[in-house]
């Protein structure tokens, strides 16, 4: 697993770095300027101490330097400075007798002044020398005047500045990492107080977070309410199903242990098999009811994962439609004519088969005694697709159509049935985008459930299927 670091310790260190990386650049370049600073400084000082020797030495004849010039000897830059001065014949007039090791030749005739790096008495110094063509005492000729300082007072001077600057930009570096550190605690704080609201959330509370947040962040929170309402609605769902659950379920299931009571208790064989019947169709009736409630939970559960199935319209109709022929008996028809020109659509699949056979069944159930034609149809309505089941039952009012659509709503007490068939129909289309729509039309009823497929590649009718041989399905 990997390690994971705190928000603000990876800020701190995004933003650090390159202020080290860049106080380094600096520290070396500054380290190298302060060295060619040094260099220039003392070359020119040294330059500066020839001059002031050299005039002391023909106006004094090299008898003696003036103060000013024994002060600029005494402490040039930090260090002392020698000289030596020789005349054309090679006879020193003033200054040190051993200059340094290392001084270059120059022809007779070049005064060209020269630098140079030597040893004078196993030090390493650095000098300068320059020929002045003069006259002392009455002697002229070229002049030869060299000075020379110890090396290790430059190095000293440049390691000072070094660490001046290298204390400057630590101190700098230093300020800035602790206006970091803490403007990103500042900046980080919002986190925080989302955090504490987080932290507030339970399983009893999973209300959305209305604290401001930056915009950074605001995706963040606007998935994590939409995962708060999704839970939100699990859970009612839950709860919800658990509620129908035991209430539903309760006085069937009371009523099949009442009826094994009877088989059990029965006095003869004719009584046990008639109760026992009755128990059979009870337990029917009961798994009917839990299979129903399984069914509109599902049906509330629909997500978008379910909603990317793609399908054929006439291939779901067709074969359940045939299912249901031989299933009811010959004195009821169903018309159904697949369309010459297929719909596909995408959709949860299994959804769609379920409402249409509630549909269907609702329409054989509660059809009434007249009940002789049942029409199963589908037509496009622009980006929607509304499949149709009607039948000329004795349809229902509008009072009862309310009741129907109600939530274990019957409309009349020997309707039977579970009182979910239209409410699950209707909560699969809300999950399509879509809706229930119910008209009552003597002889029966219209019942179009119309559901939201923009991927619909084409849509057809029969040519008998007219909006006159349409009556829906009567619901339970």
């Amino acid at each position: 697993m990997k390690r994971s670091y705190s928000l603000r310790l990876r800020l701190t260190l995004i933003i650090l770095l390159p202020l080290l990386l860049v106080a380094g650049l600096a520290g070396v370049w500054q380290l190298n300027n302060a060295r060619s600073t040094a260099s220039d400084v003392f070359d020119r000082s040294l330059q500066s101490a020839a001059l002031a020797v050299t005039n002391d030495v023909a106006l004094s004849g090299g008898d003696a330097l003036v103060a000013n010039t024994r002060k600029i000897l005494s402490d040039t830059s930090g260090g002392r400075v020698y000289y030596h001065v020789y005349a054309p014949d090679g006879v020193i007039v003033a200054g040190y007798a051993t200059p340094p090791v290392g001084i270059p030749t120059s022809a007779d005739g070049d005064l060209s002044p020269v630098y140079f790096n030597g040893e004078y008495l196993g030090r390493e110094v650095r000098g300068y020398r320059m020929r002045t063509r003069m006259q002392v005492d009455g002697f002229s000729g070229v002049f030869t005047t060299t000075v020379w300082q110890d090396v290790s007072i430059r190095a000293a001077f440049v390691q000072d500045l070094t660490l001046r600057s290298l204390s400057v930009i630590s101190s700098i570096i230093l300020s800035l990492a602790l206006i970091v550190w803490f403007g990103i605690r500042i900046g980080l704080w919002p986190l925080s107080d989302l955090q504490q609201a987080i932290d507030l959330r339970s399983g009893e509370d999973l209300k959305p977070i209305r604290r401001p947040v930056p915009v950074e962040v605001q995706g963040i929170v606007q998935t994590l309410n939409r995962l708060l309402g999704q839970v939100t609605e699990v859970m009612a769902t839950q709860n919800e199903f658990i509620s129908n659950a035991a209430h539903q379920l309760r006085n069937p299931i009371a009523g099949v242990l009442a009826l094994a009571e009877a088989v059990r208790s029965a006095k003869s064989e004719d009584a046990m098999r008639e109760r026992a019947e009755d128990l059979v169709n009870a337990v029917k009736d009961t798994s009917l009811l839990a299979q129903k409630l399984l069914t509109y939970e599902r049906a509330k559960a629909i997500d978008q994962t379910s909603l990317k199935e793609a399908f054929s319209v006439n291939k779901l109709l067709d074969p359940l439609v045939s299912e249901y022929r031989n299933r009811f008996p010959p004195d009821v028809e169903i018309i159904w004519t697949p369309a010459p020109e297929d719909v596909r659509i995408t959709g949860d699949r299994t959804m769609i088969r379920e409402a249409v056979s509630n549909l269907i069944d609702n329409a054989f159930r509660h059809g009434g005694p007249k009940l002789d034609t049942i029409t199963v149809g589908f037509e496009r309505l622009g980006p929607d697709l509304s499949i149709t089941i009607a039948d000329n039952g004795v349809g229902l009012t509008p009072d009862q159509i309310r009741t129907a659509r109600m939530r274990f709503g019957q409309v009349s007490e020997n309707s039977g049935g579970s009182g979910l068939g239209l409410p699950i129909v209707e909560r699969v289309a809300e999950r399509h985008g879509g809706r229930l729509e119910l008209k009552d039309q003597n002889p029966g009823l219209v019942v179009r459930m119309i559901i939201s497929v923009g991927t619909c590649a084409a849509a057809s009718q029969p040519a008998d299927f007219t909006p006159t041989q349409l009556s829906a399905a009567h619901p339970e």
